[in-house]
């Protein structure tokens, strides 16, 4: 059993984190990411071809923190693969040793730096579970039965920030029903709007991890505010970072992240942390949340 599914069963407070694949083959900075995040976090995220940039697969660098000792969470997309290829792919992480998948639908070629390429959405993020769970007890997608079955552990997404967000909890009703046993949320800014989806989710009874992504300046912040669907950084933290000097923006970082860690902690059962390359202050985040090992 996984290290992740193991602790949300128990109901133990975890951490996750999350790591980029490069665009290349130099796995090097990648896995060096992964080796700083181990000793703190309880598993780590594999990005599956991100903001819909072409990159090295997240497969094969689940594989690798395999290899590693490290537990990987791959993140599967919709975006790229027909029916067939996700059944596969979803197989093919089992037999390396790959035991959590995140379902997820993928942002639009479009949006990328291939805007070109045709996207597939064979099946949406609610079916991509229904599959890996169906393939959990024996079965593909076409009912014919499999030579051996997995076991994963399936997760989802969900924006609690997302304006309206009775759309959203429709969605994650759906994705429980079909197998999802976990959910990552986009990142939060906002603990007491948080605190308001949370109560309305309460009945659903699957762990939720809330989503945080370390804030490096002021203009991330409004970027994210004017880009990133379902992200709302209120102005009172912009202002905060804004007044702060250049040298002691790591320091701010780590505090509002902290601060957004202890006010949701009582409401959900883990938080995910995404440094985007600021894994250096995590241990600092930790320690000033009150989470350091």
């Amino acid at each position: 059993m996984s290290k992740l599914r193991e602790k949300l069963e128990r109901g133990e407070f975890v951490v996750t984190g999350e790591i980029g694949p490069p665009k290349g083959v130099n796995l090097e900075a990648c896995l060096h990411d992964a080796e700083t995040l181990k000793e703190q976090v309880t598993a780590i995220n594999v990005t599956d071809l991100q903001s819909a940039v072409m990159r090295i697969g997240s497969l094969a660098v689940s594989a690798r923190l395999v290899q590693r000792g490290i537990e990987p969470v791959f993140q599967l997309t919709c975006r790229d693969r027909n029916r067939l290829a996700l059944q596969s792919d979803l197989l093919s992480a089992w037999a390396l040793g790959i035991e959590n998948v995140l379902c997820i639908t993928g942002d639009h070629p479009i949006l990328g730096d291939h805007s070109e390429a045709k996207p597939v959405y064979d099946l949406d993020s609610v079916q991509l579970i229904k599959a890996a769970d169906t393939l959990n007890q024996g079965y593909d997608m076409a009912e014919h039965e499999l030579d051996s079955s997995p076991n994963l552990f399936i997760g989802a997404v969900v924006t609690p920030a997302a304006e309206p967000v009775e759309p959203q909890i429709i969605k994650m009703k759906k994705k429980v029903a079909v197998g999802a046993r976990f959910f990552q949320t986009q990142a939060i800014y906002e603990p007491d709007k948080f605190e308001d989806f949370m109560n309305q989710v309460q009945g659903f009874n699957v762990p939720v991890i809330a989503g945080l992504v370390i804030l490096k300046s002021a203009g991330m912040a409004k970027f994210m505010n004017g880009n990133v669907a379902g992200i709302t950084v209120p102005d009172s933290i912009i202002d905060e970072i804004t007044e702060t000097k250049k040298e002691d923006l790591k320091k701010k970082s780590v505090e509002i992240t902290a601060r957004i860690i202890q006010s949701v902690k009582p409401f959900c059962q883990g938080v995910h942390i995404m440094p985007l390359g600021w894994d250096a202050l995590i241990p600092d985040i930790l320690e000033e949340a009150g989470l350091s090992k």
